[in-house]
């Protein structure tokens, strides 16, 4: 009887326990004192609640500050995306503040209209057609799980990535890309990387060196290359070299969205192809400016303001934070700040 009563007192004792501390982890008997905030869900810093990402892809962004989404973007779309940029080498249109950018090593004889010309178009949200890319709703569900629902593109880009002159020209040397941007905080900003064919170390895929996305904002500058560096190709003069690296292989339609302090470049094409690949920085509107002058990015904002001033005519005293005013195009929810 008594023997009854006890065992019934103890499976009161556990149902209320059960009700107090339902879906909680079991402490280790050794750990010690555990307060009820320790059964918390994971806690995320990098991503958003979402019903996009799955727990899995949301801990490996956490973990490594990139991630990869297969087939993402349509053939239909990226043949789109193909003949536009064509229709810009060949000079057939002209969007307004687009910059064009060529390898360092092609002399200016050489300025014939085509793509064997230009590495890269730059700033095309006046392009209909290129802007597209950062509207596409398969991208933006996925964009919205790292800045929330209201979101601006800020930075926009179609790379073609010549064959190199053999002076290894093409490479990008490893930067982060928070050192362009004068808007923070940086966890509410991600890019979004879409590979327009098979991409790999032979024609110069991107190189991440994972979990750098949680240090902090080292300073750049140009690497001292023997063979020259194209202009605004910036880089980190203190890495740790032994970090170690992953080469992104990737298809046609592939995208990887990553974070703007993560450690990354490209290496130099060895094909007789072009590799070409669209990509939008996109950011949340609630992201404030800063100003940099005083700080590592000075660099950026003299460069981008004196490309300005020589192709627009924008005045030389142009702040980096009124250049990205004037470009940041609203793609989804309120432009509530930037």
């Amino acid at each position: 009887m008594n023997q009854s009563r006890s065992c019934g007192r103890l499976r009161i004792m556990l149902g209320h326990l059960g009700q107090r501390w339902a879906g909680a982890a079991v402490a280790h008997p050794t750990s010690g004192a555990v307060s009820p905030n320790s059964f918390q869900t994971p806690q995320f810093q990098y991503t958003r609640d979402n019903n996009v990402l799955s727990l899995e892809q949301r801990q490996f962004y956490e973990e490594n500050g990139y991630l990869v989404i297969k087939n993402l973007v349509s053939d239909a779309d990226i043949k789109r995306f193909r003949n536009e940029f064509e229709r810009i080498c060949k000079g057939e249109v002209k969007p307004e503040q687009m910059t064009i950018m060529r390898d360092v090593t092609i002399a200016k004889s050489e300025y014939a209209p085509s793509e064997r010309t230009v590495s890269k178009v730059q700033s095309f949200q006046e392009d209909e057609e290129l802007f597209r890319y950062c509207t596409l709703p398969e991208v933006l569900k996925y964009v919205e799980c790292f800045t929330g629902p209201n979101i601006m593109a800020m930075h926009t880009m179609l790379i073609n990535k010549p064959p190199d002159s053999g002076k290894k020209t093409s490479r990008h040397p490893l930067h982060q890309d928070l050192h362009y941007f004068p808007f923070r905080p940086s966890n509410d900003i991600v890019c979004a990387w879409t590979a327009m064919e098979h991409v790999d170390r032979n024609n110069g895929c991107l190189c991440v060196l994972p979990g750098t996305h949680k240090g902090y904002l080292k300073p750049h500058g140009y690497p001292k290359w023997e063979g020259g560096v194209n202009i605004m190709f910036h880089g980190i003069q203190d890495y740790d070299e032994n970090s170690p690296r992953v080469h992104l292989v990737m298809e046609k339609g592939d995208t990887v969205f990553f974070h703007p302090l993560l450690i990354h470049g490209s290496g130099w094409n060895r094909t007789q192809g072009y590799r070409k690949v669209i990509s939008c920085h996109f950011a949340s509107a609630d992201c404030h400016y800063i100003d940099v002058k005083g700080t590592s990015q000075e660099i950026t904002e003299r460069e981008v303001v004196g490309v300005g001033n020589k192709i627009y005519g924008i005045p030389k005293d142009t702040s980096l934070k009124d250049v990205f005013r004037f470009r940041g195009r609203l793609v989804k929810g309120e432009r509530t700040n930037l």
